[in-house]
């Protein structure tokens, strides 16, 4: 039989296109399953951060919005605008981790070979992208001349 003839059998094949399409709506299923679970998952998720001098500590909720924000007692020994500037730097922070720990949620729940995931994972990191400014991947300010922390 020449490959026409096997591809046209197999159009014709009734029950392995049932096969077939019970494998698809399977794999749909399995899809639907996983977002759902992505979906849960990422919507109760909360990160909080404390800057390394533990003057405030941040919590951002699932979509990086502030939720809370504790200050202690050393706050009172600083000028307000390096306690503004620590809460703004700790609040980028939480969102970076927040950022990392929905791409991780995306990662065990959908794979990271599904066009899905890399679409959602995407967007995640489009929403909480952090502004550049002085501070380094883990939201500390750096320690060059003039920074902020010289108080």
């Amino acid at each position: 039989m020449d490959s026409s003839a096997q591809g046209l059998h197999r159009v014709l094949d009734p029950e392995g296109a049932a096969r077939q399409v019970d494998a698809w709506r399977g794999r749909i299923e399995r899809l639907a399953a996983d977002t759902r679970i992505m979906g849960e998952r990422l919507q109760t998720l909360r990160v909080t951060a404390a800057d390394p001098d533990g003057l405030v500590e941040v919590t951002v909720d699932a979509g990086g919005a502030l939720a809370g924000l504790q200050f202690s007692q050393r706050i009172q020994r600083v000028p307000p605008r390096v306690l503004a500037d620590t809460v703004m730097a700790t609040a980028q922070a939480a969102k970076a981790q927040l950022a990392a720990r929905s791409q991780q949620v995306v990662e065990e729940t959908m794979g990271t070979d599904s066009p899905a995931a890399r679409a959602v994972a995407a967007r995640i990191a489009e929403q909480l992208r952090v502004p550049p400014d002085d501070t380094g991947q883990d939201g500390r300010q750096s320690d060059r001349p003039g920074d902020r922390r010289g108080w």
